[in-house]
């Protein structure tokens, strides 16, 4: 049996690992956090409210095949997604920008109030210097819609979280699972192939230097009250160091404490900042990074292929990591003249 190793334990390769486990290859996941999931990984906290450790994570798409394969591995339950902001004198505003928005914001003041202060604080640069098409996926919208995501078919909660999700996922007689388990370059001698979501400029030892990412500081607080923010999460239009808050008792299924609710305050910082937790990768205006990147990935590695945010230096949401990740096991396969079942 041909032995595979995949390195990450989120979406990607929990994906990819599932699908080469159904055609009979032997898969060694291995993870270095203490934890399968990545950065989709939740918990239930003391409060008894359900967390996502990195950061809300609310699905959405419209692509029947991912959805379809996430069916088999969890019940779901919908949820479909708002956001507002809170200005100075107290009052929330929906975003994206809404017409209601722009009534009580105005046309001018939009890019300063909404955009401008969360941006840079976000990507630790000034709002000129990030590429458009990290502003352009918050469009101005002609109508009064308050959903975050309103032209998508699907968009729901796993009923019972996603590390349950990921663990049945992973729930195969071919896959085997190693947590606290660091990945090295001495361990590909004993497989056929490797899936990697590690840093590719880490695993080529910064040979042209180092790719820019942003990554996140979260500080949860717990507040003797059923409930306190109008929607699931609020971003900052001011000067603090934080960018947005998430109250974890507004998504469907995550706690009934009805005496105490967790708010989880985000700060961006670099990574080095944060013991190299890479969250997102810097889409700066230049394409200084995106060179860097394709420098790295054109380096020839018969054996490996990078996968996942970190790996592919790409910005992806859930539906575009599992979709890519069910498309490069199949052309592994079929590049491996292996039979596909189920896909």
């Amino acid at each position: 049996m041909k032995k595979i190793l995949i390195v990450g334990s989120g979406l990607s390769g929990s994906t990819i690992a599932r699908i080469l486990a159904e055609n009979d290859y032997n898969i060694d996941l291995i993870d270095k956090r203490n934890h399968v999931g990545g950065n989709v990984y939740d918990f239930v906290n003391s409060k008894k409210i359900r967390v996502h450790k990195y950061g809300p994570h609310l699905f959405h798409t419209n692509n029947e095949k991912v959805m379809r394969f996430l069916k088999k591995y969890s019940d779901w339950i919908e949820y479909k997604h708002k956001v507002k902001a809170i200005l100075d004198n107290g009052k929330y505003v929906t975003m994206p920008v809404n017409k209601e928005t722009l009534k009580v914001v105005g046309k001018d003041n939009v890019v300063n109030v909404l955009y401008r202060p969360y941006s840079e604080k976000m990507w630790g640069m000034k709002l000129e210097d990030i590429s458009k098409d990290i502003i352009n996926r918050l469009p101005i919208r002609n109508d009064n819609n308050e959903f975050y995501f309103p032209k998508d078919k699907y968009q729901f909660i796993p009923k019972d979280g996603y590390t349950k999700l990921i663990k049945n996922i992973l729930n195969h007689y071919n896959i085997s699972v190693t947590i606290n388990k660091p990945f090295s370059k001495s361990m590909e001698s004993k497989y056929d192939f490797i899936f990697n979501s590690m840093p590719i400029d880490e695993y080529y030892n910064f040979k042209y230097g180092k790719l820019d990412y942003r990554s996140i500081k979260f500080h949860t607080k717990h507040f003797n009250s059923p409930k306190l923010l109008p929607v699931v999460q609020v971003n900052f239009t001011n000067d603090s160091k934080f960018t947005r808050m998430t109250e974890w008792k507004n998504i469907p299924n995550h706690g009934e404490n009805k005496i105490c609710t967790s708010i989880t305050f985000e700060e961006p910082c670099s990574y080095e900042e944060n013991n190299n937790e890479r969250y997102y990768p810097v889409k700066d205006s230049k394409g200084i990074n995106r060179d860097l990147y394709k420098r790295y990935k054109e380096i020839k590695n018969e054996k490996v292929k990078f996968i996942g945010r970190l790996g592919l230096y790409a910005y992806l949401d859930m539906d575009q990591a599992i979709n890519a990740a069910m498309n490069t096991a199949k052309n592994f396969l079929k590049k491996k003249l292996w039979g596909l079942k189920n896909y």
